[in-house]
């Protein structure tokens, strides 16, 4: 192990007083697991030392060195067991009932926080690291402000108790045993920096493992097909392999800081013992004395271990609460309350000379687009792939800002940019299977929370889905990830009528019919077009869709 590297600070895009106040922010919300744990360990405190006064007593009883019934000393002994049992019982009910439920709240948070942030067409991060972020930083965030900090009170606590106790029959002897403990924040110190480092790269590293394994189940079939089994479960393997190096590197560094550590501890002990012994032999103090200095030697040691231990412990929860972060930098989306617009009379979409390029440094995918998608119209958007297509889509939905330009929703009152707030008079169905797993009924009421059965059924008479009703448990049938039990066909039209049920004035459908029969699909566009009081906007290249809009928009690729 290189000195250079040994010492070497760890890079980090924040301070630690922001990851503090991250932390204190996270901590306000578990403040109750927190209190009540704290209050488990000082009563563990008091019962421990009380403990250690127990059984001095009980043997300078035994040994004749003070006088007092052996049976009460004993009972007392008994007496403090059963508290200490009560109190494990209490901290592990505390942990596990309000402990998932923290997890559960801070997992709440942080999705939350998610979808309601802009979003980007190159995401910065992978859904498997998110995913893995979710899962074991909120646990170890969680865990160590509900856990580990109470823990660290009630250890200090333990620790001056026991000093003090120690302090009160040898003076000399405490003193000797605390002093020691400056070398130990000296050696943390080293430690910190670079454990933190080995940490964010041993946590990183198991994001890509859990990143590889999601893709490829993602896309078995694709996989398969392709006869790419052997590649793909060699690719984990050099993903593993990353892991493990990192993993090994990590725990050489921890098991030398241990030894270390631990060397000390073994040292402080043995001079504890020849002490107490000494004075034993030069009879200045009882056995049950010399049993009790060892007892809080222990006692002190032991928390002085524990918190030596904080080290580690802060280290992974500072590395855990920077990978949280990181998720929060994506600025959120205009919060509010949302602005429909009165769909009487229509409501139309209207771009004027908007452009917008996802890169700086590459060309504009959309380039000074103008065009008016009047109320009650039904367009198909025409274009090679490239050309934008589903760039324009994005900006309709406000996912995307133009770059230049405006775009705006108006109705015979008036208009409003588009917003975020005004995508509640959208409905949208994207291209592909896009089915949740659950039953047919829980697909269908993502439209619509309240939506009845008679109203699913008829967005699913609509939509030519009604299939549905022929089904043996009908709305209930259950269906997998991606719709899984259902044709591609069939899976479109649930997504269809899931979207109806939104009742938004203008419907975007991005390729939404590629997956049906030529009938079906005049059927289903007869149906949304009928009543003509929607404003329809298709993304397609089927003929059969153009023939029946009334307006077409090509866009070109640059």
């Amino acid at each position: 192990m290189n000195i250079k590297e040994l010492f070497r600070k760890h890079e980090s895009r924040y301070t630690t007083s922001q990851i503090m106040g991250w932390l204190w922010r996270s901590w306000r919300g578990n403040r109750l697991q927190a209190v009540l744990n704290i209050v488990l360990g000082l009563l563990g405190v008091v019962v421990s030392l009380s403990s250690v006064w127990a059984v001095q007593h009980a043997i300078d009883v035994a040994s004749h060195a003070v006088e007092g019934s052996l049976y009460m000393s004993v009972a007392v002994m008994g007496a403090l067991i059963l508290c200490d049992f009560a109190i494990h019982i209490s901290g592990v009910w505390v942990k596990n009932i309000l402990g998932i439920r923290a997890q559960n709240r801070m997992q709440q948070r942080m999705l939350d926080r998610i979808l309601r942030s802009e979003w980007h067409g190159k995401e910065s991060h992978h859904s498997g690291d998110v995913l893995n972020r979710l899962e074991f930083d909120v646990n170890n965030v969680v865990n160590f402000l509900t856990e580990t900090v109470p823990g660290a009170i009630s250890v200090l606590a333990l620790f001056l108790g026991a000093f003090f106790y120690l302090f009160s029959m040898d003076s000399r002897l405490a003193l000797v045993i605390v002093a020691m403990i400056p070398v130990f924040v000296v050696i943390s110190k080293i430690y910190v920096g670079r454990m933190r480092r080995l940490t964010r790269l041993v946590r990183d590293s198991d994001s890509k493992v859990q990143s590889v394994l999601q893709e490829t189940i993602q896309n078995r079939m694709l996989i398969k097909t392709l006869e790419r089994d052997t590649a793909m479960v060699e690719r984990l393997d050099r993903t593993q392999g990353e892991l493990r190096r990192n993993v090994v590197r990590r725990t050489a560094f921890s098991v030398f800081s241990n030894l270390v550590l631990n060397f000390g501890f073994a040292l402080g002990y043995l001079v504890a013992f020849l002490w107490s012994a000494m004075r034993m032999y030069s009879h200045t103090l009882s056995f049950g004395g010399m049993t009790a200095f060892l007892q809080l030697v222990g006692k002190i040691q032991g928390p002085a271990r524990n918190l030596t231990k904080l080290v580690p412990a802060f280290v992974s929860v500072f590395t855990a609460a920077e990978r949280l972060m990181e998720l929060e930098e994506n600025p959120l989306e205009e919060q509010g309350d949302s602005v429909y617009m009165a769909s009487s009379g229509g409501v139309g979409v209207r771009l004027e000379n908007v452009s917008y390029g996802y890169d700086s440094n590459e060309d504009n995918v959309i380039d000074s687009l103008s065009f008016d998608f009047e109320p009650g119209s039904c367009t198909a958007v025409l274009g090679e792939t490239g050309a934008g297509k589903t760039t324009l889509l994005r900006m309709l939905l406000a996912l995307i800002r133009p770059a230049e330009g405006s775009a705006v929703i108006y109705n015979g009152n008036g208009e409003k940019p588009l917003s975020p707030l005004t995508r509640c008079n959208f409905v949208y169905v994207p291209q592909g299977n896009t089915l949740m797993s659950g039953t047919i009924r829980d697909n269908l009421r993502l439209g619509k929370l309240d939506a009845g059965d008679e109203e699913m059924f008829a967005a699913l008479d609509k939509a030519c889905a009604g299939f549905v009703k022929l089904l043996p448990k009908g709305l209930d049938t259950d269906c997998s990830e991606h719709g899984g039990g259902l044709s591609e066909g069939q899976a479109q039209r649930i997504a269809i009528a899931r979207a109806l049920l939104r009742g938004g004035s203008i419907m975007l459908f991005d390729e939404a019919t590629s997956a049906l029969d030529p009938d079906t699909e005049r059927a289903l566009l007869r149906n949304i077009l009928a009543a003509h009081d929607k404003t329809v906007i298709f993304i397609t290249h089927r003929p059969a869709v153009v023939d029946y809009c009334d307006k077409v928009l090509r866009i070109d690729k640059r």
